[in-house]
Formats: structure tokens, C-alpha cells, sequence
């Protein structure tokens, strides 16, 4: 099973490989993809929301709300803490 460090830096480096910075987006429930029950236990993807939420909070990952729901990319001012995740 992740700790909570490991699903954060997987959604950050997901995040990062598809190029979602600043004004391009992705779907909020999309960062669940790719986690499975083994990857995070029995609360799944509950779990991978909170700590996409946590990481919302500590401004590496910046939201956009939308009328079809929350959109998420990286944020480009954030770059230095975000190569931390990375290289960890």
C-alpha cells in the first residue's frame, strides 16, 4: 500500500507527463486513473481525493471549477516544490 507522499507525488508526476500546466486542464476525477484497491486500501479512491484535495491546498496543484465539475493542472509558480515531488 502508498503512503500519502507516494499518491501525491504519482498524481504530481501524472499530472506533469501529460503537461497540465497553468491553463491546461484536466478533469479532477481523472487523476484516479491508474490507482488501484492495492495502491490505496480500502478507502480507494476517497483516499487519492483527499490528497488531491491536500495537494490543492498546498497550491502545487491549482483547480478551475467548470458547470461539468472540478478541472486541475499544475501550478507553473510552484516549480521548484513540484521537481522535489518528483525527485523523491
Amino acid at each position: 500500500m502508498l503512503t500519502d507522499e507516494q499518491i501525491k507525488a504519482r498524481i504530481i508526476r501524472k499530472l506533469y507527463r501529460h503537461g497540465k500546466w497553468g491553463a491546461s486542464h484536466t478533469s479532477f476525477e481523472n487523476l484516479k486513473k491508474g490507482f488501484t484497491q492495492r495502491d490505496t486500501g480500502k478507502q480507494g479512491s476517497k483516499k487519492v481525493d483527499k490528497m488531491g484535495n491536500e495537494l490543492i491546498k498546498d497550491n502545487l496543484i491549482l483547480s478551475k471549477p467548470t458547470g461539468y465539475g472540478l478541472e486541475v493542472s499544475l501550478n507553473p509558480r510552484m516549480i521548484d516544490s513540484i521537481k522535489r515531488y518528483l525527485e523523491e
